[in-house]
């Protein structure tokens, strides 16, 4: 298998899992437990696999959120609701989310058995030294219903990924700022979103916009230019190679197996408008 063979499962995967930060159902839930708008909800639902951990620790494992924006929702979240109380609203929300997204029998088949099977088997060959946010999330018992197993296999998979990811952008020196613009250079995700969600403020973000046209990264209508593709090439190619252990331990025919069950169900996602700005 080749560093390409693990994007390629990554996004075929990953419509199945970021489901949850699109759907009413986590706002509802997270709602229902007192933590207000999308800032606390996401923050502590992702982050409460670690424990009630600080703003800092949170800024450091999403890494391209603004500080300040971070802070407005951690630790005042877990003064609402205790990072177990979080987990099982999310785990609430995951559950009635794929029951709106997909059909029941669908959820309930063998297929979807079969996929959290395989999922599980690639988890078991990732390790924790290094991802914290993986490590948080491996340390969670395992769902007994094989699509909420399929989901949190899939968490975990894109966490370690995810914690490779930063461990890439520190290792090329791309800072927090630099990866958010870059992102947003590519097209791949609308540039006004991308500023509303991660917070920084229009001053850091032109300041750097004009620092990277500088550096020749970046072209006078904010796209990538050859100098500034090949860097963020570089952050994609290192974290994909980050990315192999738990596609190396499921093995080839398990990979390509776990691929074509699951393209189907992230591409229904998807077609049902499930997974914001992902593609099939």
């Amino acid at each position: 298998m080749q560093p390409s063979d693990a994007r390629a499962l990554w996004q075929g995967l990953e419509p199945y899992h970021a489901m949850i930060y699109f759907a009413p159902e986590g706002t509802e839930e997270y709602a229902a437990l007192g933590l207000e708008g999308m800032g606390q909800g996401y923050f502590a639902a992702r982050a409460a696999a670690m424990g009630a951990v600080p703003a800092d620790v949170v800024t450091a494992t999403f890494y391209n959120f603004h500080p300040a924006l971070v802070a407005s929702a951690i630790p005042a979240a877990w003064e609402i609701a205790s990072p177990a109380e979080v987990l099982a609203a999310r785990y609430r929300a995951v559950d009635r989310a794929l029951h709106r997204l997909l059909p029941d029998d669908v959820l309930t088949g063998p297929e979807v058995a079969e996929a959290a099977a395989l999922a599980r088997t690639a988890s078991e060959g990732c390790t924790p030294q290094g991802r914290p946010l993986y490590a948080g999330h491996a340390s969670l018992p395992w769902p007994e219903q094989p699509h909420i197993a399929l989901w949190h296999a899939i968490a975990l998979l894109r966490e370690f990924r995810g914690d490779g990811h930063i461990a890439a952008l520190v290792t090329q020196g791309v800072g927090p700022l630099t990866a958010i613009v870059l992102h947003g250079a590519t097209g791949e995700f609308p540039v006004a979103l991308l500023r509303l969600t991660r917070a920084w403020p229009d001053a850091e973000w032109e300041a750097e916009v004009a620092r990277l046209q500088v550096l020749g990264w970046l072209d006078a209508d904010e796209h990538l230019t050859e100098a500034g593709t090949a860097a963020k090439q570089a952050v994609e190619d290192a974290t994909d190679a980050a990315a192999m252990a738990p596609w190396g331990h499921l093995g080839p025919e398990g990979c390509a197996r776990l691929l074509e069950l699951g393209r189907p169900l992230s591409a229904a996602i998807v077609d049902a408008g499930g997974a914001g700005f992902l593609k099939r």
